[in-house]
């Protein structure tokens, strides 16, 4: 059977025809190039509009088969822009209608990740998904695809693009700013903001746009932000794969084009022993032949939808979709002689000290990362991971004890932990308000712990013990504190969705007992501001 496939969710128009195997016949799009300015959503339709139907021809032409020969259609449901994908949904509508064939509308992201596992045979990877307006990192987990980590404001391609404009380069700004990175002559220091497995561009877009306006050169300025928004990618990418122990990494969207981000995810998944995937340059944007491939998949395990169930979802997120076809791998990290596990932030090893065994923490020089940015991670988070324990002991909370620290080597030797991680033990609802508890203690402290997942709590007894200060910090606003707990809920709705919801009302039972804090509402407003966290139907 053949599926013709039409994607529109932003300024692209793209159709595609794939067989029920797998082989792309055809491969057409248009994008659409503003002459100044963003994309507008009312112009994106009026360009879908006008080139969908030519499109569809030039597809049927270069496939060599007639429109009576398409046994499906798919489109993108979203997410994306509301007046495109309405224009998007009524084509498909009209041509399945007309054909008196099947429709699916599939979600548009997890059509990125399906191409790419089709045309480079990645089987269960993670993936890093990177596009002008997306920016998740994806790993398949009961059942769904599960975001791990993502934008807490813009995406990391109309990060680069607002830069661009701003700089009079026009649009797109990717391949722009990476012509003129390669010029650069040196790297100007920018905000670097990963907060646990999510990421901000906000603030670095901000300060790049000051240092241009305060006469930095903008070759500089391309060749920082580059290489700054990249490293905190791939940081995010490696700590997500440390955590879901997966054995193959995936690049796509877009934004995975850019040779260097490219090197650096390679290099990232040379150090840690696992397979990198990278689609054809034609498959990384937005295109027809993956919204076809997965309208294939969706069709065949879940059936055609009615008409009036095609409705669009302007804000679909990748985590609510199952996906039937997909298998967990049964891939084990296997780690060499005394090295206990290895993150994205350090190699962690059993050790001993003064006849006690220990645990030694060593952030280890990353080969994807510049010096420039390299050295001060590991230097300033060495020095402030050991101020934060030993501050977190203070305020009540349970931590390892420090026996030494090299804060040039970037080494810590602590007391070792034995216990069972947090990750492993949810459905202890008691233990749940004993987190929250604990963290109700930092905050009222003024401590951030930064990176609260179930891998960094450990359970020893009744004993709640928080490690890996690597990403905390001081800080009594709020704000910070509502984006720590919410680090934790997205990390039990990541890997325990049936539990979550329970865990975390548990675990903000015992927060409210050290805080008067209004954290759920903070909680909500900050999720609010994401990507596509609400979702919204339209005809």
């Amino acid at each position: 059977m053949l599926c013709l496939g039409i994607e529109g969710t932003a300024e692209k128009t793209g159709v595609g025809i794939v067989d029920d195997s797998g082989r792309v016949l055809s491969l057409r799009g248009r994008p659409l190039i503003p002459e100044r300015g963003g994309i507008h959503p009312r112009e994106a339709a009026e360009h879908h509009a006008r080139w969908i139907p030519v499109l569809v021809e030039e597809a049927l032409e270069d496939a060599g088969v007639d429109m009576d020969e398409i046994g499906l259609i798919s489109f993108s449901r979203g997410p994306g822009l509301g007046p495109a994908l309405r224009t998007v949904a009524t084509a498909a509508r009209t041509l399945a209608i007309s054909l008196k064939i099947p429709i699916v509308g599939v979600n548009h992201c997890i059509g990125h990740i399906e191409i790419g596992r089709l045309t480079t045979g990645a089987s269960d990877p993670l993936s890093l998904y990177v596009s002008g307006g997306n920016t998740q990192v994806i790993a398949f987990n009961q059942g769904r695809y599960r975001v791990f980590g993502e934008t807490l404001d813009i995406a990391v391609g109309n990060m680069l693009d607002q830069f661009a404009r701003e700089s009079g380069l026009g649009h797109p700004g990717g391949p722009i700013i990476e012509g003129l990175a390669a010029e650069a002559s040196e790297y100007v220091e920018l905000p670097y903001s990963v907060k646990g497995m999510d990421i901000s561009f906000s603030g670095l877009l901000t300060a790049a746009i000051r240092k241009l306006e305060a006469g930095e050169k903008l070759e500089n300025l391309a060749y920082s932000l580059q290489e700054t928004a990249f490293s905190m990618l791939v940081e995010v990418s490696e700590r997500a794969l440390a955590y879901t122990e997966k054995g193959e990494v995936l690049l796509c969207g877009g934004v995975a084009v850019n040779r260097r981000l490219r090197e650096m995810m390679e290099t990232m998944c040379r150090e840690h022993g696992v397979d990198f995937h990278m689609p054809p340059p034609e498959y990384c944007g937005d295109n027809g032949a993956m919204i076809a491939w997965l309208g294939h998949l969706v069709h065949k395990h879940q059936g055609p939808q009615r008409i009036e169930e095609t409705s669009v979802v302007q804000r679909y997120r990748t985590d609510e979709v199952d996906v039937p076809w997909m298998r967990e791998s049964e891939h084990v990290v296997r780690l060499q002689g005394n090295l206990r596990a290895r993150g994205a932030e350090a190699n962690i090893y059993s050790g001993e000290w003064m006849g006690r065994p220990c645990i030694v923490k060593e952030r280890i020089s990353k080969g994807y990362r510049i010096p420039e940015i390299d050295h001060k991670l590991r230097s300033s988070r060495t020095r402030r991971e050991a101020r934060l324990i030993n501050q977190a002991k203070s305020a009540g909370v349970r931590t390892p004890i420090l026996f030494d620290v090299d804060t040039e080597k970037g080494i810590i030797i602590m007391e070792e932990i034995d216990g069972t991680r947090f990750r492993d033990a949810v459905e202890n609802k008691e233990l749940c308000s004993k987190i929250g508890e604990a963290a109700g203690k930092l905050h009222r402290a003024g401590i951030i712990h930064g990176d609260l997942t179930g891998s960094n709590i450990i359970l020893r007894g009744d004993e709640v013990v928080l490690i890996d200060f690597g990403l905390g910090m001081f800080s009594d606003e709020i704000e910070d504190m509502g984006v720590d707990l919410l680090v934790l809920k997205k990390s039990l709705e990541s890997t325990h969705y049936q539990l979550a919801s329970d865990c975390f009302r548990s675990v903000l039972e015992g927060y409210r007992k050290f805080t008067d804090a209004d954290i759920s509402s903070k909680i909500d407003e900050i999720e609010a501001r994401g990507r596509y966290t609400t979702r919204e139907r339209d005809g």
